[in-house]
């Protein structure tokens, strides 16, 4: 990859221009260092992204599970909280009111348990 050249060059090069054409021109001269200066910059900045994107690529597909995980807590608290309330409601007794709890809860686990494996097994 080309290097341009260092600000310390840049800087030198502007300072022998001032003195080739005097304080008349000191402004447009600081104002073309300036202007080198924040393309090497935008440059620099430039590459550092592309490099931490290339770095970065293979890491996108865990923020995709992220929300995938997010998705599932969310329905399964959303199926479990008001299935438990409507299930004690009911006109279920006893053992078989905990049974169907329990069967609630146990498939629910089991959802987010399948879902947990399979994903650290990709």
């Amino acid at each position: 990859m080309a290097r341009s050249p260092s600000s310390g060059d840049e800087l030198r090069a502007s300072l022998a221009a001032r003195r080739d054409l005097g304080p008349d021109y000191e402004d447009s001269l600081v104002e073309g260092f300036l202007e080198k200066m924040d393309q090497e910059i935008d440059r620099r900045v430039d590459d550092r992204v592309a490099a931490r994107v290339r770095k970065e690529s293979p890491a996108v597909r865990p923020s995709v599970d992220a929300g995938q995980r997010l998705a599932l807590a969310i329905i399964s608290l959303g199926l479990g909280v008001p299935g438990t309330i409507a299930i004690s409601f009911s006109d279920l007794s006893g053992p078989f009111l905990g049974f169907v709890l329990v069967l609630l809860w146990v498939g629910i686990l089991g959802v987010n348990a399948s879902f947990t494996l399979g994903r650290r097994h990709r």
